[in-house]
C-alpha cells in the first residue's frame, strides 16, 4: 500500500500536494481555444475546466474533442462574471487548492502558469495576476493605444482611491489560492465584466497580497474585445467599485461588496 501512494504522488502533477485547476470562462472561442489549450502545462496542471456562455460557435463541441473533461454550457448568455461564478463553482467542488483564470482567446500565454502556481503553492503570495502593463508586453503585443490609455487612467484612479500600487487591475489572467475564495464575498458580485474588479477590491479590502508578473500579450483579429459601449459601461462600473472601496475603507461608509 505505501509503495501504491508513493508511486500515485510521485506520477501526480500536484506541486507540493496542491491540486491545481485552470479555469476557462469561454464565450466564442472556437477559433483561439486549441492553441490556448496546447500551450497549458499539465506536467503540474490537474484538471481544467471550461464554462461556455451559450456560444454561437463550436466551442464546447471542441472543447470536447480537445480532451477537456469539465465542459458546462449556460443555457443562456448570464455574462462574464456569471461565467467565472460557474468555473469557480466547479473548480472548488473538485478539491482546487490553486485556480487560475485563463481567458481561452489566446491573448496570454498559458506558458506563465509554472510561475503564477508556484508562487501560490510556496506561500508566497495567495494572489498572482499575469500584467500586461508591466514591462512593454500590451503595446509591443498590438494592445490599441486608446485601450492602453484607459487601461493606464483607470488603474491609476484606482491605485489612489485604494491605496494600492498594482500596475493593472484588468487583465484576465488570475490566480488564487482557494483560501482567497473563503475570505471574499465573491459570489454576490456583478455577473457583467465588473466582477474581475470588484473581486480585486474586495482581496484588497480583506488585506490579502497580490503579486503581479509579467505577461507578453498578443492582440489579433480572432481574439475577444468588448465593444466601445461595453467598454464604457465597464470603465464606469470599474470607477464605482474604486469609490465604493474608498468610502468603506476611509470614511466608514459600508458596502454589500465588502460584506463577508
Amino acid at each position: 500500500m505505501d509503495f501504491l501512494l508513493r508511486f500515485a504522488y510521485s506520477n501526480s502533477p500536484m506541486i507540493h500536494r496542491h491540486k491545481i485547476i485552470v479555469v476557462l470562462p469561454a464565450y466564442n472561442a472556437g477559433r483561439t481555444l486549441e492553441n490556448t489549450y496546447k500551450e497549458i502545462p499539465f506536467d503540474i496542471v490537474d484538471d481544467v475546466i471550461l464554462v461556455d456562455d451559450f456560444s454561437t460557435d463550436n466551442t464546447s463541441t471542441l472543447a470536447r474533442e480537445l480532451g477537456i473533461e469539465h465542459v458546462i454550457r449556460h443555457d443562456g448568455n448570464k455574462g462574464y462574471g456569471a461565467n467565472q461564478k460557474s468555473c469557480y463553482r466547479k473548480a472548488l467542488s473538485l478539491g482546487a487548492d490553486i485556480i487560475i483564470m485563463l481567458h481561452p482567446d489566446y491573448q496570454y500565454t498559458p506558458k506563465l502558469i509554472h510561475s503564477m502556481a508556484f508562487l501560490i503553492a510556496n506561500d508566497v503570495y495567495p494572489v498572482v495576476l499575469g500584467s500586461r502593463i508591466l514591462g512593454k508586453g500590451a503595446l509591443k503585443g498590438g494592445m490599441p493605444y486608446y485601450k492602453y490609455i484607459a487601461n493606464r487612467f483607470l488603474t491609476l484612479v484606482q491605485n489612489i482611491l485604494m491605496d494600492q500600487k498594482l500596475a493593472e487591475y484588468h487583465t484576465g489572467y488570475r490566480a488564487f489560492s482557494k483560501e482567497v475564495f473563503e475570505k471574499i464575498n465573491w459570489k454576490n458580485n456583478s455577473d457583467d465584466f465588473v466582477f474581475d474588479n470588484q473581486m480585486l477590491a474586495q482581496i484588497c479590502m480583506a488585506d490579502i497580497e497580490i503579486a503581479e508578473i509579467t505577461c507578453p500579450t498578443k492582440y489579433f483579429e480572432e481574439a475577444s474585445s468588448i465593444n466601445f459601449a461595453r467598454s464604457t459601461t465597464y470603465g464606469l462600473g470599474v470607477l464605482k467599485t474604486s469609490i465604493q472601496y474608498f468610502l468603506h475603507r476611509k470614511l466608514g461608509v459600508k458596502s454589500s461588496l465588502f460584506k463577508q
